[in-house]
């Protein structure tokens, strides 16, 4: 069986929406995209390498795959995340997509998240990796169907935005298995989900 780990970037009041540039995810008015780049240092660099050394598949929701897909699909600048993500196997979900062709090793899995993610963790294989993909964690998590999360937590709030956990979802216990804190202040921190 696959274990999925979630790999996200989230506010002290739990925002996790449009971290990266300011037109990124503009949705229910966000107005506030681009919020983590200040955040960047060396250490959080060294830190999420080290989630390339081992190879493993991708999992993500369409937007996400859609906003990957024009960052990194053609990308032919020698950075090593851009090689990682170009090989990866990246199982795409999605209910609206009908081809997944436009960036090399895709693979969509249409239908129901949960039903057809279940499915593909209970196959062998690699590692599945979820990074961003909000409407998708919040689906996995509610179905007890993640293993390990991953969190930059970063030292500011936004008020609003889409949250990392929200709804309904059951109770689940996790263990924090290991913490690193950057000069800037994020605290990477991993957190295994107890059997």
């Amino acid at each position: 069986m696959r274990s999925i780990t979630v790999t996200m970037s989230v506010t002290l009041d739990g925002v996790v929406q449009g971290l990266g540039r300011a037109d990124e995810d503009p949705r229910g008015g966000f107005d506030h995209g681009g919020w983590g780049q200040r955040y960047t240092d060396e250490i959080m660099g060294a830190e999420m390498a080290k989630g390339m050394v081992e190879p493993g598949d991708l999992l993500l929701g369409r937007r996400t795959w859609e906003d990957f897909t024009t960052a990194w699909a053609r990308a032919t600048d020698g950075n090593p995340f851009t090689s990682h993500l170009n090989a990866a196997t990246k199982y795409v979900v999605s209910k609206t997509l009908s081809d997944v062709d436009s960036w090399q090793n895709s693979v969509l899995l249409s239908g129901n998240a949960v039903d057809t993610v279940a499915e593909l963790k209970a196959r062998p294989g690699r590692a599945l990796s979820i990074i961003g993909s909000a409407s998708l964690v919040h689906a996995l998590h509610a179905a007890g169907l993640i293993d390990r999360y991953r969190l930059l937590i970063h030292p500011l709030a936004l008020g609003t935005g889409t949250r990392l956990f929200e709804g309904r979802a059951p109770l689940t216990e996790f263990e924090l298995t290991s913490s690193v804190t950057t000069g800037k202040g994020v605290i990477i921190a991993q957190y295994e989900r107890v059997a």
